[in-house]
Formats: structure tokens, sequence, C-alpha cells
């Protein structure tokens, strides 16, 4: 049987920059651009940090609960219990990894300066 982790790793590694690497309190975490996206505590807990308002709504939503130590922060906690709790752990993988994408666009967008054709002066 294919462990929660397992899946997990699988998936969440194959994404476009992402790093996946040892969590320096165990277990695995991935990263993309510098950034943290999560990680997990073998199959037995993922620590996800989002920003406050989306981690208000993944807890009203019952998707996931405040993180174990820090709960009045952006960081959730989800306790997988079993195998069949994957596809959420990795859907939030995937929120967070689709937030921090989007974001790294936008400040992209935010420096990076008007590319000028010439037609302007004519």
């Amino acid at each position: 049987m294919t462990s929660v982790r397992e899946v997990v790793e699988r998936e969440v590694s194959s994404w476009d920059g992402v790093e996946a690497r040892p969590h320096r309190f165990g277990g695995v975490e991935f990263r993309v651009r510098g950034h943290e996206i999560g990680h997990l505590h073998g199959s037995r807990m993922a620590d996800l940090p989002f920003p406050v308002r989306m981690r208000k709504e993944l807890v009203a939503e019952g998707k996931a609960e405040p993180h174990h130590l820090f709960p009045q922060t952006g960081w959730v906690s989800y306790y997988p219990r079993g195998p069949e709790d994957a596809p959420a752990v990795v859907e939030l993988f995937r929120l967070n990894y689709e937030h921090l994408v989007q974001r790294s666009k936008k400040k992209a967008e935010k420096v990076a300066p008007e590319v000028s054709t010439g037609e302007e002066a004519r």
C-alpha cells in the first residue's frame, strides 16, 4: 500500500519549480522559488503556510485545522487518517503552490519595465 507521504511527495515534486528536501524538524518540505509551500511529518501530518485570510476560509470549510503550534497565524495543519486522504493533502499543497506562483507573477509584472517597441516615437 502506498503511503500518504509517498503519494504527496511524488505528486508535489512533479510540479514545475518545486524542490523537495528534508525539513528541519523531520519529514520533507516542499519549496517553490525559495518559498516553503508546506511540509509533511511522515504520513501523519501536513503543515502549510497560507495568508491568514486563506487559512480562515480553509478552516471554516473543514479542509484544514489551525496549526497545532501557531493557531493565530496563516499556518494550517492537516491530519491524514489514511491513504484515502492523500488527494486532500495534495489539494492543499496545490492551493498554496498556485497562490505563490500567481503572487510571483504579479510581483514580476510590477517590477518589469514596460518594453518600448519604438512605435511611440513615430
